[in-house]
Parts: C-alpha cells; sequence; structure tokens
C-alpha cells in the first residue's frame, strides 16, 4: 500500500477538521489550505469523496464550510484510505498458477491484511495526538 498525494491530503485536511470539532463551526477549503499546503481545487475533488464516503458533512451558505460526520476517534485511517481509494481487491489470479505464484500471492494477501489491521487501529483523533506530541518534542527556537 502507497501514501498517495491524494490520500496525504485528505487525511492532513481531515486532521484540520478534527482539531477543530470542539468549537462546532464548519471550516471551508480556504480556511484549510491556509493551514496546510494543499492546492484547493484538488482538495474540492478530495472532499467530494471524502462526503461521498459519508466521513464529512458539509454546511452551504456564507457560513459554510466542512465538518467531521463523526467525532475525530470514531473515524479510522483505513476509512478513509477506503472511501478514496475503495477497497482493497484480490488480484484475479490466471489460470496457469504455479507453487511459486501461490507463495507470491500468500504473502501478498498477508501484506494487505497486515496493513489494514494497523490502519484501522489508527484515529483521526490519534494523528492529532502524534502531531501535538510531535509539536510539544520539538519546540521551535526563534533569533
Amino acid at each position: 500500500m502507497e501514501l498517495s498525494s491524494k490520500l496525504e491530503y485528505a487525511l492532513l485536511a481531515l486532521i484540520e477538521l478534527a482539531s477543530h470539532t470542539t468549537k462546532k463551526v464548519p471550516l471551508t477549503l480556504s480556511e484549510i489550505t491556509t493551514k496546510q499546503p494543499i492546492p484547493e481545487r484538488y482538495l474540492e475533488q478530495v472532499f467530494t469523496s471524502l462526503r461521498r464516503g459519508g466521513l464529512v458533512h458539509s454546511h452551504r451558505g456564507s457560513k459554510g464550510g466542512y465538518v467531521l460526520s463523526r467525532e475525530p476517534w470514531e473515524i479510522t485511517v483505513l476509512e478513509v484510505v477506503i472511501s478514496l481509494e475503495g477497497e482493497q481487491k484480490e488480484k484475479k489470479r490466471s489460470n496457469y498458477c504455479t507453487l511459486e505464484k501461490e507463495a507470491i500471492y500468500k504473502v501478498w494477501q498477508q501484506a494487505n491484511s497486515a496493513s489494514e489491521a494497523i490502519l484501522s487501529r489508527y484515529t483521526l483523533q490519534d494523528l492529532c495526538q502524534l502531531r501535538d506530541e510531535r509539536k510539544h518534542n520539538n519546540p521551535m527556537y526563534y533569533i
């Protein structure tokens, strides 16, 4: 499994939304892009997928924007991956399957299962906490 730009941008944006859940105020895409280095036009496409996946709600109007559909500790990283890239489908095997191919498929299937297990353990809240820990461990010094 690879971390695509689309997935990285989605997670960065969702971390911003998760950081503002206590305020209950929708964030606009332009507010998100001022805090994260994400092209706004691309973020529109990402949020369309996230909305269809049921991870965010959009609010229209002058005070509109996006909010998480659930609490940050209820949304897993795996859910984000699935809403953007779809479920991992097992590759269709050819009719001619050797013992070597069987071994490769078995290892690949285990690797996919392991990555899904890890991604399902982490939530948006966990990502926010990891960010905050790094922020406290790496203070900025100004001269």
